[in-house]
């Protein structure tokens, strides 16, 4: 079934079925807008009303996303962006839909002639084709710089997996697994050796206590200075 896509109340609400949704979800995202997942055994005009229950709610968290949406790129054909090993051209060409190459050091996303590059169509491709590039790059090079450090430091891990996660950068399992996310690649490398060591501090202290906190102290010489410039960082705002 097509998403179908309703003003309520000056809002722009973009409903879609999801067989895995269980529940009625209102999700807000940076360039997203708001999207609504139903459960195929409730119907929209459901959905719809559930909405309207929510829309102070929706106004509120509409008006922060705006706020980190006018702090991301507005991606156009002069935009000079790079990820740790690629750099971005934009480029247009006479084909049918968007395509990316990802070859030498260059990130390429290919443009239709007839689509602009301002739409959000177009800016959520480059933003996909971004993401792609730093999946690529992440699973290069978080696991063996997660080796390196944890041999430095004495640690021992079962295994790096690297997660597209929106919520956290990394997180160690109680077995020591260690999860990374992806967008650890918009980071400047001196940030992404802490968010390892800090899950490598949990390979030995489980929680965020006073031990915990000693520890990543002196792995990286200024856990909470290091921790509050990470928190400047927004995952998927770039």
């Amino acid at each position: 079934m097509a998403d179908k896509i309703i003003n309520l109340d000056g809002v722009e609400v973009t409903f879609f079925k999801s067989s895995k949704a269980k529940n009625i979800n209102i999700s807000i995202k940076p360039n997203r807008g708001v999207r609504v997942s139903v459960p195929r055994f409730v119907s929209f005009k459901n959905a719809e009303r559930f909405a309207h229950q929510k829309m102070d709610w929706m106004k509120k968290h509409l008006s922060k996303m705006q706020t980190l949406e006018n702090k991301a790129t507005v991606f156009n054909m002069d935009t000079k962006f790079s990820t740790k090993q690629h750099q971005l051209h934009i480029i247009k060409k006479d084909i049918s839909s968007c395509k990316t190459i990802i070859k030498n050091g260059l990130l390429k996303v290919l443009v239709p002639i007839s689509v602009q590059v301002s739409s959000n169509e177009c800016q959520a491709y480059i933003r996909q084709a971004i993401e792609h590039t730093w999946r690529k790059e992440a699973k290069e090079l978080l696991p063996k710089r997660t080796a390196e450090l944890a041999q430095i430091h004495g640690f021992k891990f079962n295994k790096v997996s690297i997660r597209n996660s929106k919520t956290r950068w990394g997180s160690c399992s109680y077995n020591n697994n260690i999860n990374l996310s992806l967008h650890l690649m918009m980071l400047p490398d001196h940030l992404i050796d802490y968010v390892i060591l800090h899950e490598l501090a949990h390979t030995k202290e489980k929680n965020h206590g006073v031990h915990f906190w000693n520890l990543l102290d002196k792995l990286s010489g200024n856990a909470k200075g290091l921790d509050k410039e990470v928190k400047q960082y927004r995952i998927g705002v770039y």
